[in-house]
């Protein structure tokens, strides 16, 4: 993944780590997923983010916004890190600021997953719960500002405002699914992105909006609680990392598509799925993706190239309803989709 080159002011260890990082993080492989859906031949392109240094796409943002922070000096050696999040991106920071030397507090809400609160304590960081009654995640982002108001030279990544965020991807993700796909003579019609921050969607959305006229990026949100369609919180989801109670900064709706929903239930059944049917570890979000990236297909004819994410994997998710039966609706997406088999595009890189 490309970082930074960073200023000569910064210290010659944190260069030396943000090198090795570098390694650790991004050239994701693209898994193309043959199915049958509605009666008809789809392949869907997923990037396999779960491969990354913590297992998720979080690590691209991660390592990027703290490249930057350094190459500014906006983050001093050593200097605290504090950020609110709901889970994979907690972990991101955890590791990579431990890993450049500084400490790290995590502010996130207590309803995420016991596995992310527990992975990002193992990575040496402080984790501050917030309840619902303290303001769940908005909570979360204001008690993480108190905490730099009380702490000197504490960085605050504010990843639902920070633009190296989306840079991220526009700098890697997107560059990255161009050119495995033009490896085997495809250029993508449509790419399908849940929306935790945004910096997914307006990132390599965007670069790929650049280089592909005419193709269609479309933000995805739980069906069963709509923040993007309405503007604000409505009811409560199951989908850890996406609608995250408001619509970030850095998300600028008018640039993108229409919005496409998928039911949580759904979401999970479809995760399920990828796991016991073709051996593909992933979280919750890839499912939704996936069936996101199905319907992004539905108005582009036959063979349609449509992009998409799986985020990440299933092991931060053992203790949630992924791991438990989940009935099925009648207005679910999963029964009408037959898996067939995956096949692996090779990393940018290679």
């Amino acid at each position: 993944m490309p970082t930074p080159t960073p200023c000569p002011i910064v210290h010659a260890a944190t260069r030396r780590r943000l090198e090795a990082l570098s390694h650790l993080v991004g050239d994701t492989p693209i898994i193309a997923v043959d199915v049958a859906f509605r009666g008809r031949a789809r392949t869907v392109y997923a990037k396999a983010e779960y491969l990354n240094y913590t297992g998720s796409i979080k690590d691209r943002m991660a390592l990027h916004i703290l490249a930057c922070a350094h190459a500014r000096m906006a983050l001093a050696p050593g200097a605290p890190i504090a950020e609110a999040t709901s889970g994979n991106t907690g972990i991101a920071f955890a590791a990579i600021g431990r890993a450049l030397g500084h400490p790290v507090t995590i502010f996130m809400p207590d309803w995420m997953s016991q596995e992310r609160k527990d992975l990002i304590r193992s990575l040496g960081a402080t984790v501050r719960l917030v309840s619902r009654d303290e303001g769940g995640f908005l909570g979360s982002i204001a008690l993480a500002e108190q905490f730099a108001q009380r702490h000197a030279g504490t960085f605050l990544p504010r990843q639902f405002d920070n633009d190296d965020n989306s840079a991220a991807h526009r700098a890697g993700t997107g560059p990255e699914i161009l050119a495995q796909l033009a490896a085997i003579g495809r250029v993508p019609q449509a790419f399908v992105a849940g929306v935790g921050t945004g910096g997914t969607i307006m990132g390599a959305g965007g670069f790929l909006r650049e280089h592909c006229p005419g193709i269609r990026i479309h933000p995805l949100e739980p069906a069963n609680s709509p923040t993007l369609s309405t503007g604000c919180k409505v009811g409560r989801h199951r989908i850890q990392g996406i609608s995250d109670e408001f619509i970030p900064a850095i998300c600028r709706l008018g640039e993108l598509d229409d919005v496409i929903a998928v039911d949580d239930g759904d979401a999970i059944r479809m995760a399920q799925r990828l796991s016991a049917e073709l051996g593909l570890p992933v979280g919750i979000s890839s499912g939704a993706n996936l069936l996101g990236a199905l319907l992004a297909a539905e108005p582009l004819g036959d063979d349609p190239v449509v992009a998409t994410i799986f985020c990440d994997d299933n092991k931060k998710y053992l203790s949630t309803d992924l791991m438990r039966h989940e009935p099925a609706q009648p207005d679910h997406l999963t029964d009408q989709v037959v898996l067939r088999e995956f096949r692996v595009l090779p990393r940018a890189g290679r």
